[in-house]
């Protein structure tokens, strides 16, 4: 009787520890909470604000989003050709790109609500999705997770079925035949510096 029991009893405890395990939704929904905090507070508005916004928006967005692992999947086979010092190198230029394509888009923020509709969990692979209510049109959004040790991030968006890792894969590739990866890294140099002097 003590063996089914002992086997109840560690059954109830694993059953008890998954279920206070957080999904992804729980660990993605504070992070779009706060986002959308520093996206509306008007004090942060204008040009004359903006490297304090872009500062607060990151740090709420890289507590949820692995930059490291986006830019891995996004440079495919060859983040395996480069040494540990060029993959911090690559995902530094990787993130600056992302703050300057995506988060500036964000900026644009007039307070559309997001409405989440579904969670799809496989092992350590997530998605959320949600819908983003522009004044009336529904937007869907899929956000893309994979839990490490301590909770779940976000290493790609798909919006209205474009993948965010697909497009930039796809626009790699054709450079990197071309150029190579060093080629590649001054695209995206060149990139980023052109955002600098249009701030600028």
């Amino acid at each position: 009787m003590k063996k089914p029991l002992l086997i109840l009893l560690l059954s109830l405890v694993f059953s008890t520890a998954q279920a206070d395990t957080p999904g992804p939704t729980a660990d993605l929904k504070p992070i779009l909470t706060d986002l959308t905090a520093v996206l509306g507070d008007d004090s942060l508005r204008g040009d004359e604000h903006r490297a304090a916004r872009r500062e607060k928006i990151m740090k709420v967005v890289s507590l949820g989003f692995d930059f490291r692992e986006m830019s891995k999947r996004v440079l495919g086979r060859t983040w395996q050709e480069i040494d540990s010092r060029e993959q911090d190198r690559f995902t530094t230029l990787m993130t600056k790109l992302l703050e300057n394509v995506y988060i500036g888009k964000l900026e644009s923020y007039s307070g559309q609500t997001l409405e989440y509709v579904a969670e799809n969990v496989k092992d350590d692979r997530g998605q959320v999705s949600v819908l983003l209510d522009n004044a009336g049109v529904k937007i869907p959004i899929h956000y893309i997770m994979r839990k490490d040790a301590k909770r779940w991030m976000v290493y790609d968006i798909n919006i209205e079925g474009v993948s965010l890792v697909r497009n930039y894969q796809e626009q790699f590739k054709s450079i990197l035949r071309k150029d190579n990866y060093e080629g590649l890294v001054k695209v995206l140099e060149e990139k980023i510096d052109s955002f600098s002097s249009e701030i600028n």
